[in-house]
């Protein structure tokens, strides 16, 4: 008797697909040149598996979604050069990695780490997201936000709690990280300053709310930033409204790790350094904009004050003035 196809509930990325297939060998083939080389056995015959993946990269991330439609056993050995955050979407997973087991559902997410062995049996009816991670941005990621060298390989718990505190903040930040990709703000081909700030983020949270080996240094680098130090951030910021700068290159000319850098600018400004550079380029645009004679057009004003997507400036634009740019004469 013919299995009926397991339909996941919602498929990511459809229009970037890696791979369509009924074949176990091509779906080992093609999913191994994309994340890592791998074992994949069928459980129970082949007759249900129809694999989709799909994938949409960045820089040092990227968002892929897999569904294998069989109980499968997926045996990678270890990961090596990435970090693999697992958001299930549908059914379940069974896990093991750096000597525990668990279940991973739509409640409860996996990190798996680079250099510790892992074996996963998804079901029949799972599938997930998957976040891959170089371990390079994350290493330097850790590095700016401590202001420390690392002490070893960064090793994060293997359990993800996605209903609960930073779990779900995870879980909400990778979800909405999806969704930006589906409506084409995201890894849409050629890298934007945004791509590379989404990059930053997500590295940052998974640093900062996941659990790990190097959270109690995170934790001892939390100093109070004074205020020199961050006037020298923010006349960094005002100098540099048109260039492509990030969190890390604000606290690098603060000589401050990203972490005190955050903090003092939540505790003098109540924002962070990133809402501060955006509020700074949309007044700098508004002063542009109202000059009497000789304004620049919307897109001009938005381009030489640092923004690179007209949509975004305007949606800004209006939150912080109250209407629409090309409604400033």
């Amino acid at each position: 008797m013919a299995i009926a196809e397991a339909l996941p509930a919602k498929e990511y990325f459809a229009q970037n697909p890696v791979v369509r297939t009924r074949d176990m060998d091509e779906a080992r083939h093609i999913i191994s040149g994309k994340l890592c080389d791998h074992k994949l056995e069928v459980i129970g015959g082949q007759s249900g598996l129809f694999v989709r993946h799909n994938a949409v990269s960045g820089q040092s991330i990227s968002a892929n979604y897999l569904h294998y439609g069989a109980d499968v056993t997926v045996d990678p050995g270890r990961l090596g050069s990435f970090y693999l955050f697992q958001v299930p979407l549908s059914g379940r997973a069974n896990i093991r990695h750096r000597g525990e087991e668990m279940t991973a559902t739509t409640q409860m997410g996996t990190i798996l780490n680079p250099d510790r062995t892992a074996l996963l049996h998804w079901g029949r009816d799972c599938s997930k997201l998957l976040l891959q991670v170089d371990k390079t941005l994350l290493e330097a990621v850790a590095r700016s936000i401590t202001g420390v060298p690392l002490p070893g390989p960064i090793r994060f718990e293997m359990q993800v709690d996605l209903t609960n505190g930073p779990g779900r903040q995870l879980r909400r930040l990778v979800m909405a990280c999806a969704q930006a990709i589906e409506n084409g703000d995201l890894f849409q081909g050629q890298l934007a300053a945004r791509d590379l700030k989404a990059e930053d983020d997500l590295a940052h949270a998974l640093l900062t709310l996941q659990p790990s080996n190097i959270s109690h240094i995170i934790e001892r680098s939390d100093r109070r930033a004074s205020p020199r130090e961050i006037r020298i951030a923010l006349e960094y910021i005002h100098a540099n409204l048109a260039e492509p700068i990030n969190l890390a290159d604000i606290a690098r000319a603060a000589r401050l790790n990203v972490r005190t850098l955050q903090k003092g600018f939540q505790r003098f400004y109540g924002q962070s350094p990133m809402e501060v550079l955006r509020n700074a380029r949309l007044d700098t645009a508004h002063y542009l904009l109202a000059a009497r004679q000789d304004p620049p057009s919307v897109s001009e004003a938005a381009y030489s004050c640092g923004f690179s997507h007209l949509g975004r400036f305007s949606y800004y634009y209006k939150d912080r003035f109250g209407h629409l740019p090309s409604e400033q004469r």
